[in-house]
């Protein structure tokens, strides 16, 4: 599909998956392979300039995304979309998929027109780890109370300010750190235990700061008041360690 020639730039969207072990997360940084530099530079190839990119979630080193989205605008209005996402994927490949490419809204933006994030963390709680799984899951040996861990849970949705986890340095001095939660617990599926999180945005590394606290609750080290506590004292200090990046990943955006 083409867009109509009339001069004027034109916003594309991009959705995307991606394994985030090989890169230092989705955001440029001079010197370490991350998801934008390569896209950038593919689009570069492709369109014949290297556009800027809004995302919907900067995600760290070594998490992955199921649905990124980007936005960018080009001037370039003859562009066939199918014939693009068939080869920036290829030149992105195995890491890094296209799974579609639209024409957006003149104010279209990924990260500001985002509604929601939503994001799945997978544990492996079993004595023996998975080698096949050990770059997607977080391997615990403890058995897990789901059940514990879910009090805790409850406890994050709603409206809240999240300083206890989030990593203070990444945001503006005085930047507030509310966000609204619309879902939050675990499920065990098969031998893993999973937890779903929905949120109007999220703070750097909160995902995993709070899973790094409900497993502590999960393994009988604190109670389901631990989440609670966390949210009322609004200091990281003292706080449990994160969880490793690589069992987190983007699952969807909503707009």
């Amino acid at each position: 599909m083409t867009a109509a020639s009339d001069g004027i730039p034109r916003v594309i969207r991009l959705d995307l998956a991606y394994h985030g072990g090989p890169f230092h997360g989705f955001a440029a940084n001079r010197g370490v392979p991350t998801v934008e530099g390569l896209l950038r530079r593919a689009l570069g190839r492709v369109l014949g300039h290297e556009p800027d990119l809004a995302v919907a979630g900067r995600t760290d080193k070594g998490v992955h995304a199921r649905a990124q989205v980007v936005s960018f605008t080009t001037p370039r209005d003859d562009l066939d979309l199918d014939r693009l996402v068939i080869s920036l994927s290829a030149l992105c490949a195995p890491a890094v998929v296209i799974t579609s490419a639209a024409w957006a809204p003149p104010d279209f933006h990924a990260r500001f027109s985002a509604r929601s994030r939503s994001y799945l963390y997978r544990v492996l709680d079993a004595p023996v780890g998975d080698p096949l799984r050990a770059d997607q899951v977080w391997h615990v040996r403890t058995a897990l109370d789901l059940e514990a861990m879910n009090r805790g849970a409850a406890d994050l949705v709603g409206e809240n300010d999240f300083t206890s986890f989030c990593r203070r340095p990444k945001h503006p001095p005085g930047a507030s750190l509310v966000r609204g939660v619309t879902e939050a617990g675990w499920e065990r599926v098969g031998d893993e235990a999973r937890f779903r999180i929905s949120a109007n945005a999220f703070c750097h590394q909160m995902v995993r700061a709070v899973v790094g606290a409900m497993i502590e609750i999960g393994r009988g080290r604190r109670t389901p008041d631990l989440i609670g506590e966390m949210i009322r004292r609004a200091d990281r200090t003292g706080a449990p360690s994160l969880a490793p990046p690589h069992g987190l990943v983007l699952t969807a955006v909503g707009y």
